[in-house]
């Protein structure tokens, strides 16, 4: 297990990227900016750039700059046969959805030891080595 990678689910990615007066766009930047060891998966990636394309209205020029800045700066875990199998034992296992099953066995691939996450179950354990936070509830 690497102790110092964290996985970053794409609701945390928009509320750093997507300016607001909303007080989770700061934790969430800020937070992110802190993460030494940031990874995220190809799915994540998708998630981030079609809401931002939709709902942020932002232009295809500033999702290829910020695809290309993904893969720069940080560890992508792509999906394969494996993670979509390892995804759906971790459905039965845990009761996850599909598309955050895939989040968490992408996580789990690169070895990490959390999972931020707003949309999951704050505090979970995942197969006793990686567990869920929500950064932006108080006390997390």
């Amino acid at each position: 297990m690497n102790a110092d990678a964290v996985f970053i689910d794409s609701n945390i990615w928009l509320y750093a990227l997507v300016e607001s007066d909303d007080p989770m766009h700061k934790i969430a930047k800020e937070m992110i900016q802190r993460v030494e060891m940031t990874v995220v998966s190809s799915q994540v990636i998708s998630e981030v750039c079609v809401n931002l394309l939709r709902t942020a209205r932002q232009t295809e020029k500033f999702v290829q700059e910020l695809i290309f800045s993904f893969y720069s700066k940080y560890e992508v875990v792509s999906l394969d046969e494996a993670l979509l199998l390892k995804a759906s034992e971790l459905r039965g296992k845990y009761s996850l959805s599909y598309w955050d099953s895939m989040i968490v066995a992408a996580a789990l691939d690169a070895s990490c030891s959390v999972l931020y996450s707003e949309d999951m179950q704050s505090g979970q354990m995942i197969e006793q080595r990686m567990r869920i936070v929500n950064p932006l509830m108080l006390g997390s």
